[in-house]
């Protein structure tokens, strides 16, 4: 009797399914998926997005506290990065980012891909410091490239234009007078 209860408790977890009995050369992921394996190393057809009915594609990028919106689409003009302040006041990439390394952030995404100067952008920019809303305009840019065209995937994302940078600030801690700063210990 014991070891006819043995043998029913060392069932393998596939849901009393044996695998000897499922065909030959299946895996358990074959068995539990109804027989088809799934290639997680296959990338699925990348499909453009289609623009507004005005010519926009639209995107959203974040990074700490601050958010992007950004509209684009192909120049009439001379393809410029507009960042809006107000309804009818627009600042351009110098005007509104004081620090090179800013500027650089914001237009990286065009001169990577080569459509710098062929595509009219506006920003909107709210929150956060003036280097977390140049990375969130970088992000946004990037997404709304990848909608454009598709194939600029592979190139924004090896240079890393399309990954979160989702690092914050670490909290304060009682006791400390900073994240991980101490205050001075003393023995005696």
């Amino acid at each position: 009797m014991n070891d006819q209860n043995d043998s029913q408790n060392n069932q393998p977890a596939t849901g009393g399914l044996n695998l000897s009995e499922a065909m030959p050369g299946s895996s358990l992921g074959d068995v539990l998926l109804g027989g088809q394996a799934q290639d997680t190393n296959v990338r699925r057809e990348r499909v453009a997005v289609n623009a507004d009915k005005h010519g926009w594609w639209w995107a959203v990028g974040r990074r700490k506290n601050a958010i992007a919106r950004v509209r684009m689409k192909n120049a009439d003009g001379n393809g410029a990065v507009r960042f809006q302040k107000a309804r009818k006041k627009f600042k351009t990439v110098e005007e509104y980012f004081t620090e090179t390394q800013d500027r650089t952030d914001v237009m990286a995404p065009l001169k990577v891909t080569g459509v710098e100067g062929k595509m009219d952008i506006i920003v909107r920019a709210q929150g956060g410091g003036h280097t977390g809303q140049a990375q969130a305009t970088r992000l946004a840019i990037a997404r709304a490239l990848r909608d454009y065209d598709p194939n600029l995937e592979d190139v924004l994302r090896e240079h890393g234009y399309l990954t979160v940078d989702d690092r914050r600030v670490e909290r304060k801690k009682y006791g400390q007078p900073g994240a991980r700063k101490r205050f001075q210990f003393s023995k005696r």
